[in-house]
């Protein structure tokens, strides 16, 4: 069973590693695949001087950084208020309802938002029913990290908690019991039993969370930004995909990649050694 996953990360993980080398290379379209001469840190110099990008690289962490801290709490609230219904029905229904969006591919909750959110969409026919002049979503830049980081609570959240819920079945229920003897209330219980004993997979999923910190969503922003919102939507991933693919820089683009990975190396590895230190759990 595990030859497959094994194949498929050697075959599209690792050996694209060796792509990186064209971010020391001039590569040409035609040419070696490894490019054609060494050019040292030229590329790297050049996007470091480069004014647009780093006004991209800002947008990635703002954007990255509201949807960890958004996204990553909620599947804790969530699952810690469905493992306090009793009645299961209606913990399956909610369970149901919350993770099915993430069963949707990404174009559909694309095309779903920009229905809704467009000047004649859901959302702009109530607005002007009440009264409200229509508002442009999709096309104000102020609006779209309120958006996307929206859009993502939906798709995500509810999957979250299966995760968080699963934890929650190995909490040992004789500490409730000598929270509930020792006068403990259903807070106390969950602030002093629940938590802790679900630690281990939250400060696992920070870390991880943390490491993709700005492999911000390519697919997603790529489907609901416009020329109008670049300001505030333009990100890493889709200024590689222009800089790259369309004005065929690939050598360029492969520094800002490299540049982007090793960032996010740096911070997982940070943040594994803090979790370690301080409260003794981490990856490795």
């Amino acid at each position: 069973m595990a030859i497959l996953p094994v194949v498929f990360l050697v075959v599209f993980r690792y050996v694209p590693m060796l792509g990186n080398v064209i971010a020391f290379r001039r590569f040409r379209p035609g040419g070696s695949i490894l490019g054609e001469e060494w050019v040292g840190l030229r590329y790297v110099r050049m996007f470091i001087q480069d004014p647009s990008f780093w006004h991209v690289f800002a947008n990635t962490a703002i954007l990255g950084g509201l949807t960890m801290v958004v996204t990553f709490p909620l599947p804790i609230v969530l699952s810690l208020m469905i493992n306090e219904v009793r009645r299961s029905h209606f913990k399956k229904l909610v369970q149901s309802i919350t993770y099915l969006p993430h069963f949707l591919s990404v174009v559909i909750v694309a095309g779903m938002t920009i229905q809704l959110l467009s000047t004649t969409g859901t959302a702009n026919q109530l607005i002007t029913a009440f009264g409200g002049d229509a508002i442009p979503f999709l096309q104000r830049p102020e609006w779209f990290r309120t958006i996307y980081v929206g859009t993502e609570v939906w798709q995500t959240v509810g999957w979250g908690t299966i995760l968080y819920l699963a934890a929650l079945t190995t909490v040992d229920d004789s500490l409730y019991e000598a929270a509930a003897i020792d006068g403990a209330s259903r807070l106390r219980q969950t602030w002093h039993v629940t938590l802790p004993g679900i630690r281990p997979t939250m400060i696992t999923l920070l870390i991880l969370n943390i490491g993709s910190f700005l492999a911000v969503g390519f697919e997603k922003v790529l489907l609901l930004y416009n020329p109008l919102t670049y300001s505030t939507a333009d990100v890493i991933s889709t200024y590689l995909y222009r800089v790259g693919l369309m004005s065929n820089n690939l050598s360029y683009a492969a520094a800002i990649g490299l540049f982007q990975a090793l960032i996010g190396l740096a911070m997982v590895l940070t943040a594994n050694g803090v979790s370690r230190r301080l409260v003794g759990a981490s990856l490795w």
